[in-house]
């Protein structure tokens, strides 16, 4: 019963950008995420200087973690606030650039050029414009898009990774009934058939 009453809950942009507005953001982890230490072999796989992709990236610190390591960091964001607060919080020079193929869309890219964020909505992106990913790091995106999108929300992703990349998904686990989400529960059996 749980994953169905959670089915029709639909998030709207104006309450993600709400909650970065009055910092309710208890999504975000100062200290970064403990599984991604825990898995970055699994995702770098000894490859150095790869593209990664951070969906619904927020203010998220491992995004400097592996520019400093060498690699690129590409993030999508809704929230201009929290990509600004990035920038401001690692003290990173950056610069602002239209996206000329996203109406309204902007780019925020470090003056070293190894992290770029888009803020807009994700599903605005496409290869053509972000181009292709050997990493993903879905931590809480996945869990975060209105169930009504999963399915769209799982295309998109695909369509953005290499041949050999390695998506590292952290999903959560509780009962759905006693919490409407976000996040939202995501059954494993769910996740494989969205990614095969």
């Amino acid at each position: 019963a749980g994953v169905g009453s959670q089915k029709d809950r639909v998030v709207t942009r104006e309450e993600w950008l709400r909650k970065w507005e009055l910092g309710n953001i208890g999504f975000h982890k100062e200290r970064g995420h403990p599984l991604l230490q825990k898995y970055l072999d699994v995702l770098l796989n000894g490859r150095s200087g790869l593209r990664i992709f951070f969906p619904l990236c927020g203010k998220a610190v491992e995004m400097k973690w592996l520019a400093d390591m060498g690699h690129s960091a590409v993030g999508v964001e809704v929230s201009e606030q929290a990509l600004k607060e990035f920038f401001a919080e690692h003290s990173l020079p950056y610069y602002e650039e239209p996206v000329p193929e996203i109406s309204g869309a902007k780019r925020l890219r470090s003056t070293s050029g190894n992290i770029s964020l888009y803020c807009c909505s994700i599903y605005d992106l496409s290869s053509s414009i972000v181009g292709k990913f050997d990493g993903v790091w879905d931590r809480g995106a996945l869990v975060a898009v209105n169930p009504c999108d999963r399915q769209r929300y799982a295309s998109l992703m695909i369509t953005l990774m290499e041949k050999n990349s390695s998506y590292l998904l952290v999903a959560v686990s509780y009962d759905s009934n006693k919490h409407k989400g976000p996040p939202f529960y995501v059954p494993e059996s769910e996740i494989k058939s969205l990614f095969g």
